[in-house]
């Protein structure tokens, strides 16, 4: 009896202590927590501070100047605005279709493994890779110089893991119930994919794609090895025109400047009112960044809503 008493006390004793370590990591990691969440509340709030008395329509529709009373961000947004699209263009059809294919298409061998291995791995690249590689590839081998398009396929390159890894855990997250069902019913492959297997996983599948357009959009690294400019006065010309066919892609050959780099040139300038610009800067980043997050979240919760399991 003895022998059991001692076991039971020395079992409690060992709970106990696991408990209190338990408890102290508990601490430890809410305290790092809120020293995060201050922190950036603070930094945040500072920001808005010093950008919020600039955000005004001029802003938004002046060239960048040495003067900072005057200077905008016009050529700055409508470059992160093409640049953007050309990302999207290139990354999202491309990323998807290649996650399909790997998760429903590809044989597994020992290819698809090396093959998923090193899509896996491409998603944890430091940026100035990407930069380095479209360096070479895109401005140099393929002549596209310093232009939209070989930014926006530089950006699209750094997303592309993010999607089609995102792209494969949507359709791992659908019942293979759905599959065999449609099989049963006598759908062939590609209609259970594309009527069954994609809508169901889209929400998964947007969540994704939004996730990697917010890492390019504030991208810096890999735009600056490009060649961006840090200061330009004139536009693109427009996407759009008034003669047939109405879309002009000469605006994809064109130099540019996107919103980081024209807070990074802001930041560098020794004048306070040059770093007010620059928070307000940041701050329209920040604002265009949590529109795209929530056009995510309400697309999301619509088609969610769709979907009959």
């Amino acid at each position: 009896m003895m022998d059991n008493t001692d076991s039971v006390d020395e079992i409690r004793a060992i709970i106990t202590r696991h408990k209190r370590w338990d408890l102290l990591a508990l601490i430890a990691g809410i305290i790092a927590l809120m020293i995060a969440v201050l922190t950036f509340i603070a930094l945040f709030g500072s920001m808005v501070i010093d950008g919020m008395p600039r955000i005004t329509l001029e802003f938004f529709t002046s060239f960048p100047s040495r003067k900072p009373e005057i200077a905008g961000i016009l050529s700055a947004w409508v470059g992160t605005t093409l640049v953007m699209l050309v990302t999207a263009a290139a990354a999202v059809p491309l990323g998807v279709a290649a996650g399909v294919y790997l998760e429903e298409y590809a044989p597994k061998n020992l290819i698809t493994e090396i093959i998923e291995i090193n899509v896996t791995n491409l998603a944890g690249v430091p940026s100035i890779i990407y930069g380095l590689l479209a360096l070479g590839l895109f401005v140099y081998q393929m002549g596209l110089g310093q232009s939209i398009l070989a930014a926006g396929l530089t950006l699209a390159l750094l997303i592309l893991p993010i999607v089609i890894v995102a792209t494969r855990e949507a359709i791992r997250s659908i019942p293979v119930a759905i599959r065999e069902g449609a099989y049963a019913l006598g759908a062939t492959k590609w209609q259970t994919v594309a009527d069954h297997v994609i809508p169901y996983s889209a929400a998964g599948i947007l969540t994704g794609i939004i996730i990697g357009l917010a890492r390019a959009i504030g991208e810096t690294a890999p735009i600056i090895t490009i060649g961006a400019l840090t200061f330009i006065a004139f536009l693109p010309p427009s996407p759009v025109q008034e003669q047939f066919p109405f879309l002009s892609f000469d605006w994809l050959m064109d130099p540019f400047t996107v919103m980081p780099i024209q807070m990074f040139n802001w930041i560098s300038r020794p004048q306070e009112a040059f770093q007010h610009n620059a928070a307000a800067a940041g701050l329209v980043l920040i604002i265009m960044t949590v529109i795209m997050n929530g056009l995510a979240i309400y697309l999301r919760y619509h088609l969610r809503k769709k979907i009959k399991w």
